[in-house]
């Protein structure tokens, strides 16, 4: 049986980690940091272990069968109206979009402190914007293509884990309260990177390389979508994140809206 085939025929159930527990849930000062991006109470993580191998190929059919695991269905929930509910359709089809995740340091973020989006105090530049009253070259060039300074990170790396959780801190939750240093953002990143991602070094080169796979995931009802929301919104994501050396995997997820006011 070819492994494509193997792949799409292949079935996945879940056990649930009570144990496994992210220090960016615990840690007071990075709590308070997403309390004042609005994010506090709508980003979470959790983790599973598997039973079966994972490939690359078997992202879509992994991804259905997370969506529909009885031991997994008990402990999700998705926010309607600022309200965790239970899925309460069956889930019939997922889209996933293999994330690329490479990166083992920061360096990625070197370019954005020496092309003018940030003073050399490190505080952030503003700038007009016609709808955003208080807006400033670092979410520009998160943002919008026409910015001089979008690809001062390159496409590839924009294409990066890393990247696309930077920016999403960066962007925040509807009542966002946005920072004029970039360090918060900095260190926040790096630290829940660092929680979700697994890293391997080889013995010989001593050479340290990201292990983890990273899938982008929607799930769909019979209705449409239903997790991680019904509308399409950037703010609002799913990510399932694969050890695939020791069968686990987290849903790393952000519901858009406004967050708890308190830790």
């Amino acid at each position: 049986m070819d492994e494509e085939k193997y792949a799409f025929e292949q079935t996945f159930s879940f056990n649930a980690l009570h144990t496994k527990t992210f220090s960016f849930l615990q840690d007071k000062d990075t709590l308070a940091w997403l309390m004042k991006w609005s994010m506090l109470g709508r980003i979470s993580a959790q983790s599973f272990s598997f039973d079966h191998s994972f490939s690359p190929y078997s992202s879509e059919r992994f991804a259905l069968c997370f969506f529909r695991d009885p031991e997994v269905l008990s402990s999700l929930r998705k926010m309607e109206a600022g309200v965790w509910m239970p899925l309460d359709k069956p889930v019939v089809s997922v889209s996933v979009e293999p994330t690329p995740c490479t990166k083992v340091s920061m360096e990625l973020f070197d370019p954005i402190y020496s092309c003018g989006i940030l003073r050399p105090t490190g505080h952030v530049v503003k700038c007009f914007h016609d709808v955003y009253p208080d807006y400033d070259e670092l979410r520009q060039m998160l943002q919008d293509e026409e910015s001089e300074h979008y690809y001062m990170v390159g496409r590839k790396e924009r294409g990066e884990f890393l990247f696309s959780l930077f920016k999403h801190l960066c962007l925040g939750g509807e009542l966002c309260q946005y920072e004029d240093t970039i360090d918060p953002y900095i260190n926040t990143t790096k630290q829940i990177y660092k929680d979700l991602i697994s890293v391997q070094k080889d013995p010989e080169t001593k050479k340290i390389s990201v292990v983890s796979k990273v899938i982008k995931v929607c799930a769909f009802d019979e209705s449409g979508r239903c997790f991680p929301g019904t509308q399409e919104e950037e703010q609002t994501f799913a990510y399932l994140i694969v050890d695939p050396y020791k069968r686990h995997v987290t849903l790393f997820c952000h519901f858009y809206g406004v967050g708890n006011f308190t830790v």
